[in-house]
């Protein structure tokens, strides 16, 4: 069964649905196509790819985190991550109302292609910024940047760079295309094992 997705490159102030509210537009300002909703959401204030699609169960087997679809997000930060500090994200945290699962951490350069945020984020002269890269199986409210501030390194930037098999290459800010994928690659998906390669270098 071949479903198509849309891959959109969601803007820094743009809500993940087509309505606009609160002063924030709306996905229908970007994209002109009826009956596609958004895989899982991206805060207004978070960037990055954002996958959409008519197909409710493709839709569910993506979204639902026993699914187990791994999202790779790049953080800029304020400070200097130090080894213990990306061991702790690594590890699972205590936010509250839950404990983030396992996941990878690692310190990444910061990427050359990287279109500039309007607004520009603020940055202290005094303290410097690093890019982590970090690949979760989750996506709790928030919790790149919950997870972030909980080991002492608050989110200045955040950008969504995967979603499953689906990567950011080519789209600028804005932008969205068309893609096609066989549902039947993630039937099952509780059971089996959907993994992706690693991701090409920032370029």
């Amino acid at each position: 069964m071949v479903s198509e997705v849309v891959l959109f490159n969601k803007p820094y102030g743009v809500l993940s649905q087509f309505t606009p509210e609160a002063g924030h537009p709306g996905l229908a300002g970007f994209i002109d196509l009826p009956g596609i909703y958004a895989v899982g959401r991206l805060d207004a204030d978070s960037e990055g790819l954002l996958v959409l699609t008519d197909d409710g169960a493709l839709q569910h087997a993506l979204a639902d985190p026993r699914g187990k679809t791994e999202k790779i997000y790049w953080a800029q930060v304020e400070g200097e991550p130090g080894p213990s500090q990306l061991r702790a994200l690594e590890s699972g945290l205590d936010l509250g109302d839950f404990r983030s699962l396992p996941c990878s951490a690692r310190l990444i350069p910061e990427p050359p292609s990287l279109w500039e945020r309007v607004p520009p984020i603020r940055v202290r002269r005094a303290i410097p910024t690093a890019w982590i890269e970090l690949r979760l199986r989750e996506g709790k409210n928030r919790q790149v940047r919950r997870m972030t501030a909980r080991v002492g390194l608050p989110t200045l930037r955040l950008i969504r760079y995967r979603v499953g098999p689906w990567t950011l290459e080519g789209l600028a800010p804005g932008e969205w295309r068309r893609a096609v994928v066989d549902r039947r690659q993630f039937a099952g998906r509780r059971n089996a094992s959907f993994e992706p390669g690693r991701p090409d270098p920032p370029r």
